[in-house]
């Protein structure tokens, strides 16, 4: 046998310290026995649930003994077995799912988890490195990842322009602060070393379909809600680009600041993407810096079933940066977005500060990516997105896309065959908005004679598909009414999903009426 002690420092061996390395060996041996087993047993639990998700409900409350075992236990005096740690886990967690695994989840934007993103999660946990730098495998993968992204939704990518965050709030931040730098630089002042007291208020345009990142991201870096100008949508939910001008003009005119624009690439509510072109023509006139909001949408650009989603997102590669999501709709575990820059130097000139301790004389021209954004230490998020991505293969990325988006189109189709559903906004992306209206003989066919009361049996309708626990759906206001959304991400929801889901809405809102 081997003999794995590590020499004595004297080079005779057989020395105390020898013996007492031979026992630290058997004892690392020992843990790693144990870690083992617990692996498996971890792997098996995790791939029994994966396994039978679509068999249970989708969702269902927490009953008030689980949730008093979660929320009000003690910290233990001493540690506990991993194996009892696992056992806990499978008997009070595992039960009580958010649903989004469940192929009838189709509520916010939650996708389910991709295999290959679970399997290695363990993997980056083990090396737990910091990838805010240096020369091991953390950064030099995300470059990579980093890459792809941009190239799968064809934005443009220099050398170190991009990283990845904890999602698409986070990049938002950076992509702001790197605008709000951008526009005190040309103005001749520095923002971070002088702040924003006594400037002009610095002015930046959303729809009122944007997301509310956009509106927390402006007030966490001192712009100000105030400052965030609404701009109107038209009749599909899309940035009214000549309302846009006007208030530009308008800002430029009382001397205000304008400095950024932000146009969506697949809003929340219903999948619209902004005239992306025109608002880069609008930016470019103006100096504004463009970002856009694809946190959920920007994949939305390689569908090409039925027709060509390209068209709708003619300009994103205009834009200074976009914020995407891995973790949307390639389905990367929860934890992992993206923002991208055209130009990286801005928003390392928007956060790079580098004490003395962290200085790397091996760090090349780009820097570490903890120069770019406000995270010092960073977890190995890339790990994650790669296995993901490289399991799927981009024409796996590009059938998900398409198998979705035909999903939201199929729905779409299917509202408008039935008498008592309508269909409030075209479908671009994987979202199909719409309402139920119930027909009750009294021949308005509103269901309730006034639209309030519509309104009112709409905005009840999902808490009631969701406690039944057959399906998952939200609801939202869309044009001043209240409205069902359906999002699609799962690539296993089929049609027959579809018919449950309005079935499910119809029994929901029949208990409601009774």
């Amino acid at each position: 046998m081997n003999d794995l002690r590590p020499p004595a420092a004297n080079g005779t061996g057989g020395s105390h310290e020898d013996g007492v390395h031979g026992e630290d060996l058997r004892a690392a041996g020992a843990k790693a026995e144990d870690l083992r087993a617990a692996g498996a047993k971890a792997a098996a639990i995790a791939a029994g649930h994966l396994a039978g998700v679509a068999g249970r409900p989708v969702w269902q409350p927490v009953p008030a003994a689980e949730r008093a075992w979660l929320s009000d236990q003690e910290l233990p005096e001493a540690g506990r077995p991993l194996a009892e740690l696992l056992e806990d886990a499978r008997t009070h967690v595992l039960p009580h799912p958010m649903g989004n695994g469940h192929p009838r989840f189709f509520g916010w934007v939650n996708s389910p988890p991709n295999p290959a993103g679970v399997l290695v999660e363990p993997l980056a946990a083990a090396l737990n490195p910091s990838c805010a730098g240096g020369d091991h495998a953390g950064p030099h993968l995300e470059r990579t990842v980093v890459r792809w992204l941009a190239e799968l939704v064809g934005f443009p990518h220099p050398p170190g322009g991009g990283l990845l965050t904890s999602g698409a709030s986070m990049a938002t931040v950076i992509c702001l602060a790197a605008a709000r730098q951008r526009a005190a630089l040309a103005d001749g002042w520095d923002a971070r070393e002088e702040g924003l007291s006594g400037r002009p208020p610095m002015i930046m345009y959303v729809t009122e379909e944007g997301h509310s990142c956009l509106h927390k991201a402006a007030q966490l870096l001192g712009l100000g809600a105030r400052q965030v100008r609404t701009v109107p949508v038209d009749a599909a939910y899309r940035m009214d680009v000549g309302a846009l001008r006007a208030m530009v003009a308008e800002d430029l005119d009382a001397g205000r600041r304008p400095f950024c624009v932000a146009g969506s690439a697949g809003t929340v509510n219903s999948g619209a993407v902004d005239p992306l072109g025109e608002i880069a023509d609008v930016a470019a006139e103006h100096g504004l810096w463009f970002h856009v909001d694809g946190a959920y949408g920007a994949l939305g650009i390689l569908a090409d079933g039925v027709s060509s989603a390209a068209p709708h997102y003619a300009g994103l590669d205009r834009a200074d940066s976009l914020a995407l999501d891995p973790h949307k709709w390639l389905g990367v575990p929860v934890g992992c977005g993206c923002a991208l820059l055209r130009d990286p130097s801005a928003a390392r000139a928007a956060f790079s500060l580098v004490p003395s301790y962290l200085i790397d004389d091996n760090a090349g021209e780009l820097g570490w990516f903890a120069e770019y954004g406000p995270e010092q230490t960073r977890p190995f998020r890339a790990l994650k997105t790669w296995a993901t991505m490289s399991h799927l293969g981009r024409s796996g990325i590009v059938s998900l896309v398409n198998h979705t988006a035909g999903l939201a189109r199929r729905l779409a189709a299917m509202v408008e065959e039935s008498a008592d559903f309508e269909l409030l906004a075209p479908v671009t992306t994987s979202i199909t908005a719409f309402r139920h209206r119930p027909h009750d003989g009294d021949g308005d066919g509103d269901g309730d004679g006034d639209g309030d009361g519509l309104d009112a049996l709409n905005r009840a309708i999902p808490g009631a598909v969701q406690a039944r626990g057959n399906a998952f759906l939200t609801g939202t206001r869309l044009g001043g009414r209240d409205a069902l959304r359906a999002c699609f991400l799962h690539p296993d929801t089929t049609e027959r999903d579809l018919a449950v889901l309005l079935d499910e809405i119809r029994l929901a809102a029949k208990s409601l009426r009774t």
